[in-house]
């Protein structure tokens, strides 16, 4: 599970930032809205890593499960 760190900047806008995740940080007009965009830039970039072959931070372990 990553952990989603959201602030207000000073000019009111709302920041989403994903920590395990270095560079994966959104804005949006609310909380609820950088939440959305953090979460869907989070998916792309492990997407991307697991495409290249790269690793993967041990919170999405529990992203997943086999069926």
């Amino acid at each position: 599970m990553f952990r989603i760190e959201i602030e207000r900047e000073e000019d009111g806008r709302w920041i989403g930032e994903v920590p395990a995740l270095p560079g994966v940080l959104a804005y949006g007009a609310t909380a609820a809205e950088a939440r959305a965009k953090a979460t869907a830039l989070a998916l792309r970039a492990l997407a991307d890593r697991i495409e290249h072959g790269e690793a993967v931070p041990a919170e999405a372990a529990d992203l997943f499960a086999a069926a």
